[in-house]
Parts: structure tokens; C-alpha cells; sequence
């Protein structure tokens, strides 16, 4: 059973923190989850003039846009009324921070929280870059599961007893990919959902021509993974929930949003390497690419 006895949801009042809120409900109502939304007030530092001896400006310590705390409050509720179903405990938070990212990960970190629920604020164009957002630097940071809700998710979750009903896990049979699939069995088995698990092996097409036949036996590599998915999957876990496995070859993240559209999945489960302590941009990855182009929300999780 997947404790998430808390969660996080960052709102700033766009339809892209409205979907995200909706989501981050739906899971509250079947975990039996406190919500609380969080709105960051951004800090803008303000130049002054320096001492005449410095001969410059000095940035003044930061301080508090005109704005008046309860005003803020009143909206921040407003807007959460709105997408609120009964039952479901919320919290609201209204913090100021120079860097609004950090400001999440601090709540988050003192809330305890299980999940983080947030929308990508996604732009159209050639892979809706978000590099630099506070979507992704929340993504690449956070100790806890990340759930990012991209702009085209619909308007509004079915109304059910269950979040979601079709989930999509890639595994790549690492540590991280084994943490994704034993969080995607648990939510299938409590939500009774359609559990799809893809492995996706990649062949670089100038490897493959260069190589002779004898040293790249792709069919003995596919039938590996299949053997290796297959055993990774717990009888247990078979028993409890529907699960279908799939393996493909080709890019990776292609074939993940192709076998996501195609069984029309409302979740995709995805494990998140981390690149050490530093803040290391991780785009051009797999995760990266599947979070910038999914239709439907992506869970990331880290070993």
C-alpha cells in the first residue's frame, strides 16, 4: 500500500496549476491524502544607490512586493474552492521567496510530502522545451515522487473512485526503473487499473550496419528483455492487477509516447536518474523528453 498521506500541489492561478490541482485531488480522494497548495510570492531584489564613496548601486535586501498577504490568501482559496471535491482535506500556503522553485522544495521537505503535483507550464513548438522552468528544476531536485501535468491534459478528471485507469511504466531495469515499476504495480493494484510495462531497446542504426551479423543479434536481445521483464513482474502483483508487457526497439522516448497514446494510458511512470549532488541539467534523456512531450501526466521517481 503506497502511503501518501500528504501531498504538494505549487498553484500560481493558470489553467496549467488548475489541471494539476484536479489531478493531485483525484489521487487525494482514493489515498485519503491531506493537499496543500502552495502559492510562492516572488521577490523582485531592488536597486539603490550605493554609498557615495562606492561609487555604484548596492541591491537593497529583498523585500515584499505591495501586496497584501490576506488578499493573496483570499485567492489562493478562491481558486482552490473550485476544483476542490468533498471530502478531501486542504491545507493553504502562501510563502515569499526569491526562487520559487526552492521555496516548493523547502515545503516539501517540511511537509514531509509523498507526491509533488504541478503542471509543466509546457509551450507548443518542436518538443515544448521547459529548460530553465521551475517545473523542471522542482523535476530534477525533489526527494519525493514528482507528478508534472502537461498543458493538454484534459480539463478535468472522470469522476470515479480511482485516479487512473490505464498507466504506462517504462523500465529500463535499472534502480531507478525497478523503484517506478513497484510504485506503477502498487497504484494499478489499488486502482484496479490496466497496467502496461514497455522496455524500449535502442540500436544505433550505424552500429548496426557497421557490426557483422554474428555480433548483434537483436532477436536474442529482444527475447532477453522479454525474459527479463517477464521475471521482474512479481505473481503477486499478476494476481492483483492486469498487467501486459511490451518490449520494443527503436528511441527510447518515442516509443514510450507512442505506446501511451495508442492504449490511451492517463499515467505514465518513469524513474528518474539522478546525475549526483550537483544541479546537472538532464536534458536530452529519456525522462526529459517523455515529461516535455506526454499528452497525459508523468510520474518520476528516483532509486
Amino acid at each position: 500500500m503506497i502511503e501518501l498521506s500528504r501531498i504538494l500541489c505549487p498553484v500560481d492561478f493558470s489553467e496549467f496549476s488548475q489541471r494539476a490541482l484536479d489531478r493531485a485531488f483525484a489521487v487525494a480522494r482514493c489515498y485519503k491524502s491531506t493537499v496543500t497548495a502552495l502559492h510562492v510570492v516572488p521577490l523582485m531584489p531592488v536597486a539603490i544607490p550605493g554609498a557615495y564613496y562606492l561609487g555604484s548601486e548596492m541591491a537593497q535586501p529583498l523585500v515584499l512586493p505591495h501586496t497584501d498577504r490576506a488578499i493573496v490568501m483570499a485567492q489562493v482559496e478562491q481558486f482552490v474552492r473550485a476544483e476542490r471535491p468533498p471530502g478531501v482535506p486542504v491545507n493553504i500556503s502562501v510563502e515569499e521567496s526569491p526562487d520559487v522553485y526552492r521555496e516548493i522544495l523547502v515545503q516539501a521537505e517540511r511537509l514531509k510530502a509523498g507526491l509533488i503535483v504541478m503542471g509543466t507550464h509546457g509551450r507548443s513548438g518542436f518538443e515544448r522545451l521547459f529548460l530553465g522552468s521551475t517545473a523542471e528544476k522542482v523535476l530534477r531536485k525533489a526527494a519525493c515522487p514528482v507528478m508534472t501535468v502537461p498543458r493538454s491534459a484534459p480539463d478535468m478528471m472522470p469522476v470515479g473512485p480511482v485516479p487512473f485507469a490505464r498507466i504506462l511504466c517504462a523500465v529500463d531495469f535499472s534502480p531507478q526503473s525497478q523503484v517506478a515499476m513497484s510504485f506503477a504495480m502498487s497504484l494499478a493494484t489499488e486502482s484496479n487499473a490496466q497496467l502496461s510495462v514497455i522496455h524500449v531497446i535502442e540500436v544505433f542504426p550505424h552500429f548496426q550496419e557497421l557490426s557483422p551479423p554474428t555480433a548483434l543479434d537483436v532477436d536474442a536481445w529482444m527475447n532477453d528483455a522479454r525474459r527479463r521483464l517477464r521475471e521482474a513482474i512479481p505473481d503477486a502483483a499478476r494476481s492483483q492487477c492486469s498487467i501486459k508487457e511490451a518490449v520494443k526497439s527503436g528511441k527510447p522516448y518515442r516509443e514510450i509516447l507512442s505506446a501511451a497514446t495508442n492504449d490511451n494510458n492517463d499515467l505514465i511512470v518513469i524513474g528518474l536518474h539522478g546525475r549526483g549532488a550537483t544541479d546537472r541539467f538532464f536534458f536530452g534523456s529519456t525522462t526529459s523528453h517523455v515529461v516535455r512531450e506526454a499528452h497525459c501526466p508523468v510520474l518520476t521517481l528516483r532509486s
